[in-house]
């Protein structure tokens, strides 16, 4: 395995909003671990009609979710408002311990929670780490914080083998 692979998701799709969940809770599992920002919404923005109606489903069928977020408390209390999950604020993504501490808080485990985010390097990074499945998606919206923007252009790097690698697999 090459230094890359360690920032390789096990999926890689264009939205949240795509992700089979009910065949992921056929297929055994019971957690998600979300990111926020340009995951479930653009960078800042409150919970919209989309994100609420997909935590209601994920209810509905079964799923415990847990928001992961780097940022702050006020950001994370102002998405969860209507949604009303657990969540971990200031989480060091990809610090393994907030990952751990999301399943403890879910009552999973690593064999029946996955994580879905946009990050390489912070959020499949650290579900990796961790022994999770990661779902990379691709940002909501362009814009981003400057420190973001810069490492976007390593992910397009590390993006660039890994989808040549799923190509060679094909």
């Amino acid at each position: 395995m090459s230094f890359l692979h360690m920032f390789y998701p096990d999926e890689y799709l264009d939205s949240t909003y795509e992700i089979d969940f009910d065949l992921l809770y056929k297929k055994g599992y019971r957690g998600v671990i979300f990111d926020i920002d340009n995951t479930l919404v653009p960078h800042g923005a409150p919970a919209d009609a989309r994100a609420e109606a997909l935590f209601s489903h994920l209810e509905s069928i079964g799923f415990s979710c847990c928001l992961l977020s780097n940022n702050q408390r006020t950001r994370v209390e102002l998405f969860n408002k209507n949604i009303g999950v657990n969540f971990i604020e200031d989480a060091h993504k990809p610090s393994v311990k907030s990952y751990q501490k999301a399943m403890k808080m879910m009552g999973t485990d690593t064999e029946n929670t996955l994580f879905v985010g946009d990050q390489l390097f912070t959020d499949v990074f650290g579900a990796r780490r961790t022994g999770i499945h990661s779902i990379l998606v691709k940002p909501i919206h362009p814009k981003e914080e400057i420190q973001i923007v810069l490492k976007r252009y390593l992910e397009k790097i590390v993006l660039h083998f890994y989808l040549k690698e799923q190509h060679r697999k094909k």
